[in-house]
């Protein structure tokens, strides 16, 4: 909706000249840190901190320049004490060492802590979710307890909690399969994500690959699990609620963002592969309730079909464009927040088209469509997108050079770089070919490519290079995203 486009001044601009490509400049940001699976929290303290996978902490005033509180030590004051409880299940992972991955960062106003909860893990199947606080967002935090456990069996049944959730007589045969634990049924107990729901109720996410993306309920007071009562096939007492995936296929890292406005519970899931060349990427889905069910603009929900990659809309995947120096590959390991101004960023880790997997973090503003999808800006956040005010746009200045992707829906290593096309009176020649229609007096645009609508966003800001850009951002009913990128000069 327009109302939620804070895309800058209100006045229409003057029609800006294209600059040719030979005075682009090229460039890319650094974040000058490494962050695997990133998640920011803004902390009472106006600091945004910035955590993740491998004991990493990091802070901000600006979400631009970063530096470490953490660094694979000081994030935890007691983990690695004693008897090592929190590995007392997992034990050491396939290099000997121990497995700290995708710290999420939840103040809790009952508790009045700083809740942290992660996953420690040994294998692909073998992980649980732990908990540990702090009485501030930097921590250090303590480790208190682990409460959800995957990957067991009847000899290791005993390490875990799951009898004294379900009771010791329960019967647990459908959690197995052939005497084993059944994980392309039930889940990989890694990457949670906690949020609050439209009456203020607790909610954690989780889930990577395995039996798909599951949801369980929290107590506010303890900030731990409340499990079901109910039991069926979409429910789970001790797992919780079934969400999407399953089979074992490649979807992972899920986060859920309550959005008010829209009245939608937006849920961020990574496909593919982490590898700079294993087609990682971020899909969205949608619902008007925090259990579900949770449909893509296609209005399908995942399961676990074999075809997984044609569901969820694809924000982002590889891509070039004109001023990056390096390509970008292997976008994923989100979560979404709001500044200090209420706009919504959704961060992520990426890689670059630069032959290793060295990795940082991003942070890209989010905008609502005219279908009330959040649609993805192709930059690094700038502070020229952090405007009070709405603008809007005339279906005249839109035109000239643009360079414009599809993201399209595979999962793979092809980097997907941007076409020239040319826009005149409503039409779109070149590279690709359709139309366009903005919006009067919004930011609104409805592009048709190949016979597909895109609904879309119009945003002016200042690239990674630093130059002056015209983008367009928008999602179409077939499940991808289409970019659009115009160089301006002064």
């Amino acid at each position: 909706m327009v109302a939620s486009l804070l895309c800058g001044g209100c006045a229409a601009a003057d029609k800006t000249a294209t600059l040719p490509l030979e005075q682009v400049k090229k460039g890319n940001y650094s974040a000058k840190i490494s962050c695997h699976d990133p998640q920011i929290l803004l902390g009472k303290d106006d600091v945004y901190y910035m955590t993740g996978s491998h004991q990493i902490i990091a802070e901000s005033k600006d979400l631009s320049d970063w530096n470490y509180i953490a660094n694979g030590n000081r994030m935890f004051d007691n983990i690695f004490s004693g008897d090592l409880p929190a590995f007392s299940y997992v034990g050491k992972n396939e290099e000997g060492g121990y497995s700290i991955w995708a710290s999420n960062i939840f103040y809790n106003e009952v508790m009045g802590k700083y809740l942290m909860y992660f996953c420690t893990s040994s294998s692909y199947i073998k992980s649980n979710l732990t908990l540990a606080v702090s009485d501030t967002p930097g921590g250090p935090y303590t480790y208190t307890d682990t409460f959800l456990y995957s990957g067991w069996d009847e000899s290791t049944l005993g390490k875990t909690n799951v009898k004294e959730v379900l009771g010791k007589d329960a019967d647990l045969s459908r959690y197995y399969e052939y005497g084993a634990y059944n994980n392309k049924k039930w889940p990989n107990c890694i990457d949670p994500a906690v949020f609050t729901d439209e009456d203020g109720k607790m909610w954690m996410v989780y889930g990577s690959w395995s039996g798909g993306i599951f949801l369980l309920e929290l107590d506010e007071k303890t900030g731990l699990p409340i499990h079901p009562k109910e039991s069926s096939e979409s429910v789970d007492p001790y797992y919780g609620y079934r969400l999407i995936g399953g089979g074992h296929h490649a979807v992972e890292g899920p986060y859920i963002w309550y959005d008010r406005e829209s009245g939608y519970y937006y849920l961020f899931v990574s496909y593919g592969n982490l590898q700079r060349e294993g087609g990682y990427q971020i899909r969205e889905f949608r619902s008007k309730k925090p259990t579900g069910p949770y449909e893509d603009p296609a209005g399908n929900t995942l399961q676990d079909q074999e075809d997984y990659f044609n569901y969820g809309l694809k924000l982002a995947g590889n891509y070039s464009l004109p001023s990056l120096e390096k390509g970008y590959m292997a976008p994923g390991g989100q979560s979404v927040f709001a500044d200090r101004e209420g706009n919504l960023m959704i961060t992520y880790h990426q890689r670059f088209d630069q032959g290793d997997e060295y990795h940082e973090p991003r942070i890209h503003r989010l905008y609502r469509n005219g279908d009330d999808w959040l649609v993805m800006a192709p930059f690094e956040y700038h502070e020229e997108e952090k405007q009070p005010k709405e603008k809007t746009y005339r279906q005249d200045e839109i035109n000239g050079t643009f360079y414009m992707l599809n993201h399209g829906h595979d999962v793979g290593s092809k980097l997907i770089e941007a076409k020239e096309v040319n826009f005149s009176d409503g039409n779109i020649s070149g590279g690709m070919t359709g139309t366009y229609k903005v919006k009067k007096g919004s930011a609104e645009v409805e592009l048709v490519i190949d016979s597909v609508p895109y609904n879309g966003v119009i945003e002016d800001t200042i690239d990674e290079a630093g130059n002056r850009v015209r983008t367009i951002t928008a999602a179409g009913r077939n499940n991808e995203s289409i970019w659009a990128v115009q160089y301006q000069g002064k």
